[in-house]
């Protein structure tokens, strides 16, 4: 997967976006290989062209974009433990029993069957893996809907905390592995760590956000999970490399982080969080799936199904309350082969996200359809997006509705919020629209949404929406997907201002 991902990508920008016509575009090496012409077979990563390069994002998903593998462990099956797959009988006590009875890994087998579950689950121990036999066949209807805002019907993960700072030395720039700190004493090989700085006044203005960024303006975010692998004196190596420049001016400084799951998936089965309709509309960010504070996790072979709870033959099928999976403060997770459709409350404030991720670095989504969300497939929330892929994915019919029963417009997937960084979408179909752009005092502020990030082979009948700040990349798009990254277009709520050089 990782030599996949940057040879596609790193290739198809260099040939596309590095070239004038008259020049060369590509070559082939002596196995067959296709590459740019502009570069030797033997380039790498650290290789410029006019100062443009792309950064090395084959580290996402699973332990660096591995296959996920067969979980093993104890199997425990939650019929054991009186769950009903009949559907008639609250299943929640039993499935939780199930899970908390594998404090040290295993897996949860969910038989097929639907099951009802009138309450939220919750996995927090390391190498746990809930099992069904297919989507088709192991099927979870979760009815609850009260209070259900700003929660989840399914949290993976644990209470994630940061130990002391570890200021840096000296300034270590964009792509840099190896960190010069004031004293790495205390820290170890092996160490979960989170990098960062604080969002100070000089941060804003550089990148021209004065007015705009402020929710976390004078904190300090942790922009980079990352793994220490060696320790020289007080220089640190990482595992992957950083995204930005860290300062001295503002404060970047490492720390130790810890609480987080690993090993823990989600496989073969379906979901469902459907609500009364009037009800979903009162309720804001509801998910069916959580995975926070994961490392080495996955999701995969799931779906969304509509359920027979609150049944509402006059709004057409739904099969979701609002959101679907959101990957929170995570690192290395992939999302495969996953299908979610149709959210009920596609508002404002934050519903319909069908695929989420925020404040996590290195996940993988692929070989995944969103239909009928808002924001099918969305960075959300914050700094400290970086190195995620969406590969293969599909996205449809997203809408973004003013209110219940308002009016609605195209929904996009998109970089939602607070400078994402180093992200690839590729060979995907887009038939609503994707769009990276200044999202100016939008979502709190939103402003420069991406940079550096590629759009790459993208097609469909939907748009692309490409302005970036500083450096962004729109290579391959197919003929009827409309592409726009032109400086001069104006529009009311993703104006290009400040996103020179055009994408």
């Amino acid at each position: 997967m990782r030599t996949r991902l940057l040879i596609v990508a790193f290739a198809a920008l260099l040939a596309g976006a590095c070239t004038s016509p008259a020049e060369p575009t590509e070559a082939t090496d002596d196995d067959g290989t296709w590459r740019s012409a502009l570069f030797p077979a033997d380039w790498t990563p650290e290789h410029e062209v006019d100062g443009l390069f792309l950064h090395d994002v084959s580290y996402a998903g699973y332990r660096y974009g591995e296959p996920v593998p067969a979980a093993e462990g104890p199997v425990v099956d939650v019929r054991d433990h009186g769950a009903d797959p009949s559907g008639q009988a609250d299943s929640t006590a039993a499935i939780q029993q199930a899970i908390d009875s594998l404090d040290q890994g295993g897996i949860v087998w969910l038989p097929a069957g639907t099951y009802r579950i009138d309450d939220r689950l919750f996995v927090r121990a390391s190498g746990v893996v809930l099992r069904g036999d297919g989507p088709t066949q192991s099927r979870l209807s979760f009815t609850r809907w009260e209070g259900m805002g700003d929660r989840a019907h399914l949290t993976i993960g644990g209470a994630l905390s940061h130990g002391a700072h570890h200021p840096l030395a000296v300034d270590a720039p964009s792509r840099a592995t190896r960190l010069s700190l004031a004293d790495a004493s205390g820290l170890a090989v092996g160490d979960d760590v989170a990098v960062g700085f604080v969002i100070t006044p000089e941060f804003v203005a550089d990148w021209g956000m004065a007015d705009t960024w402020e929710t976390f303006n004078g904190t300090w975010r942790p922009f980079f999970r990352r793994t220490i692998t060696a320790i020289d004196g007080d220089d640190v190596e990482l595992d992957v490399p950083i995204r930005t420049d860290l300062l001295l001016r503002d404060e970047a400084s490492v720390r130790v982080e810890t609480g987080h799951v690993r090993d823990v998936g989600l496989e073969h089965l379906a979901v469902s969080t459907r609500a009364p309709w009037d009800a979903a509309w009162t309720l804001d960010r509801s998910h069916a799936i959580v995975l926070h504070g994961v490392v080495d996790g996955w999701v995969r072979d799931v779906q969304s199904f509509e359920h027979e709870a609150h049944p509402d033959p006059d709004r057409g099928e739904r099969h979701l309350l609002s959101g679907g999976i959101k990957v929170l403060d995570s690192k290395r997770v992939t999302v495969a082969d996953t299908d979610l459709r149709h959210a009920q409350n596609r508002g404002e404030g934050g519903n319909g996200y069908l695929f989420e991720i925020s404040r996590s670095n290195e996940i993988l989504i692929r070989d995944s359809t969103a239909v009928a969300g808002r924001h099918n497939f969305i960075q959300n929330w914050d700094f400290g997006t970086s190195g995620c892929v969406f590969l293969r994915t599909v996205s449809r019919d997203g809408r973004a509705f003013t209110s219940k029963g308002g009016l609605n417009s195209t929904g996009y997937s998109e970089f939602h919020h607070s400078l994402a960084m180093a992200n690839l979408i590729d060979d995907s179909v887009v038939d609503d629209g994707w769009q990276a752009v200044n999202r100016q005092h939008f979502s709190s502020g939103a402003g420069h949404s991406a940079t550096e990030t590629v759009f790459w082979n993208l097609r469909g009948s939907g748009t692309l929406r490409s302005f970036q700040a500083g450096p962004g990349y729109v290579i391959g798009t197919g003929p009827e997907l409309e592409g726009i990254t032109d400086l001069e277009t104006v529009d009311l709520f993703r104006a290009p201002e400040g996103t020179a050089p055009e994408d």
